[in-house]
């Protein structure tokens, strides 16, 4: 019996590479992306962002673009029509918020000849939930990072995609939910695969995603690495712990140095919330492709 979906869905991929009917962001007929609304998504150079509340545990993020307007309707094109062929310029976006992080953690990725990373920098994708990935047809995150590395590697950067990170448990739709709320709802739902961890512990680690929010989806895939490096490199029970006393009903929150690989102001911590023991001990940064504009006020004087 022929799968009438997934033929739907292969001729619905086929098509979005070769015959982008219209620009992703602003609707301009017979192109992928028009060069206005490329120089929206990566006309400026990657910043720093925050969301406020900040949750615990979330590490340096930076994202290439401010998720507004022809940003915006890029990403939802990409993540819930399917238009495959805008992974490449969104990769290209994410590309540059990496190497701006790498870049600000001392792992020399900017201008000019690097000093070679110590080993090959992993892009851990955030991963969709089984239902969505079912309903969409493909992971955006994953297929971003994929084409970030391919730009990353042509600009001479030794870097693998690491999709390591699966939910352990269901969650309930992020939409609507405040930044408590979304924080509750993630706390534990992810954990690294069996073999993982030994993936992990061969580089640094960039946590990235297509759009942050309110950063709880970060925070998590931060706490499950930590946890899964601090199981395989021994560094005590509970090490990695990042929420502390957080329970699932949100009782208890710790600050982000609760437990031993914490991201907080402790001895040897990075006051922004990386791990200053790269690669081995945890997240060195995040990056991803937009934010929400109120998390880039950080920038401003």
């Amino acid at each position: 019996m022929v799968d009438v979906e997934g033929v739907r869905k292969w001729w619905q991929e086929l098509a979005g590479l070769a015959l982008p009917a219209e620009c992703g962001g602003c609707g301009r007929a017979r192109t992928v992306l028009c060069p206005e609304c490329r120089a929206a998504l990566g006309g400026t150079a990657p910043l720093r962002v925050r969301p406020v509340p900040e949750p615990p545990g979330l590490p340096a993020v930076h994202a290439a673009a401010r998720y507004a307007d022809e940003v915006r309707a890029a990403l939802l094109a990409h993540k819930e029509r399917g238009v495959l062929a805008l992974a490449r310029p969104l990769g290209a976006a994410l590309a540059g918020a990496v190497r701006v992080g790498l870049g600000e953690e001392g792992v020399g990725v900017g201008e000019g000849p690097p000093p070679p990373p110590p080993g090959t920098v992993l892009l851990v994708p955030v991963p969709s939930t089984p239902a969505s990935t079912r309903s969409r047809g493909h992971d955006p995150a994953r297929r971003i990072a994929l084409a970030a590395a391919g730009e990353l590697r042509r600009a001479g950067l030794a870097v693998r995609v690491a999709a390591v990170l699966r939910q352990r448990r269901a969650v309930a739709d992020q939409a609507g939910l405040s930044a408590p709320e979304r924080l509750d709802n993630l706390v534990g739902a992810l954990a690294v695969v069996p073999g993982g961890a030994r993936v992990l512990c061969g580089g640094p680690v960039v946590l990235v995603d297509d759009l942050m929010t309110t950063g709880a989806s970060l925070a998590e895939a931060a706490r499950a690495v930590r946890v899964a490096t601090a199981e395989r490199t021994g560094r005590g029970e509970g090490a990695g712990v990042v929420y502390g006393g957080l329970s699932r009903e949100g009782r208890g929150v710790q600050p982000s140095g609760a437990g031993e690989g914490g991201a907080g102001r402790g001895p040897g911590r990075d006051p922004r919330g990386s791990v200053a023991g790269r690669g081995a001990e945890g997240v060195v940064c995040a990056a991803v492709v937009a934010a929400s504009p109120d998390s880039f006020e950080i920038n401003r004087n």
